[in-house]
């Protein structure tokens, strides 16, 4: 089979080495083309515009937004720009249900099949071996790249249906990641308040039943203040916006969500006040850590205590 990728940035570079470790060819296209270059050591060959991936079989993508994959699939110099089409497009951005509806209808009426299929994890857990996915869309579809999606996401892939449910899932799931880093962070400064170290109060919690993967790699971030980016506010901000409007829109009152959201709308304006708010948004989004700091009039500084990833497992 033919594979082709478009999007790779920290997580699509990450999902597509694994392919290709796995043994895949993959033709690649990469709007930075020198992000995408080391990805040729193991086989991967690049080209130069998106319309030379259109004779694939199977092309996998990974963007940052709706507008994103509509521009790279349908707009000018995009897949389809020069006659040709793929077969099947494999498409694991996190975009509404509502872009997806519109982006199937359109690539239906040119003859491609498109699999949704969102991911959970980061950069981190893809080297790891701990990325899984949930995939909607044709199960004969489905069917056929199922071993090449597993080839990223060996800690499992779930096919939940047609259409558009795997996109109401990864919505769901990043809300419940906006709201948990939230709460996290809102106890580890209250314990902190109270006198307990962060990392000892976050080594009890990981721990505890209440411990997960994500509570793990995270605490090192919360711990050493180490603001390497994994996922920005604003993309977390645009998914929980996602999840208000999808329970909007299905009469599911979301109110933890909606509280969430406003805490951090709160750090991104904070950004604002600051000499060099670009940096500021670009960190990781545990970086809400300072300022939920700030208004529980705490400050805060790296313990400079090595802390378990959770990867190690």
């Amino acid at each position: 089979m033919q594979i082709g990728w478009i999007g790779l940035g920290r997580m699509g570079y990450a999902m597509a080495e694994r392919v290709l470790k796995a043994g895949h060819p993959v033709k690649m296209w990469n709007r930075t083309r020198a992000k995408a270059a080391p990805l040729e050591a193991f086989g991967g060959q690049l080209v130069d515009h998106p319309h030379e991936l259109a004779g694939v079989d199977v092309l996998f993508m990974m963007l940052a937004t709706g507008k994103d994959l509509e521009q790279v699939v349908f707009g000018p110099g995009g897949v389809l720009s020069a006659g040709g089409k793929p077969k099947l497009i494999v498409d694991c951005s996190s975009i509404g249900m509502d872009e997806s509806v519109e982006v199937r209808e359109k690539l239906t009426e040119h003859g491609i099949e498109l699999l949704a299929a969102p991911v959970s994890g980061n950069g981190n857990c893809v080297r790891a071996g701990k990325l899984s996915s949930v995939v909607s869309g044709p199960r004969a579809a489905y069917d056929l790249v199922e071993t090449i999606i597993a080839a990223y996401a060996p800690k499992g892939v779930t096919y939940v249906g047609e259409g558009e449910l795997a996109r109401i899932c990864k919505i769901a799931h990043n809300v419940m990641l906006g709201v948990v880093i939230e709460n996290l962070i809102e106890i580890t400064l209250l314990a902190q308040k109270a006198g307990v170290p962060r990392h000892a109060f976050l080594a009890f919690m990981n721990n505890s039943v209440m411990g997960s993967l994500f509570t793990k790699y995270k605490s090192n971030a919360l711990v050493n203040l180490d603001w390497t980016p994994t996922f920005t506010p604003e993309l977390l901000r645009k998914d929980m916006e996602l999840g208000l409007a999808a329970g909007r829109a299905l009469g599911v009152a979301l109110p933890v969500t909606a509280a969430t959201k406003e805490v951090i709308q709160q750090h991104i304006g904070t950004a604002a006040t600051l000499a060099d708010p670009d940096a500021y948004l670009a960190a990781d989004f545990a970086r809400m850590l300072e300022t939920m700091a700030i208004s529980s009039g705490l400050r805060v500084a790296a313990e400079g205590v090595p802390v378990p990833t959770g990867f190690e497992d």
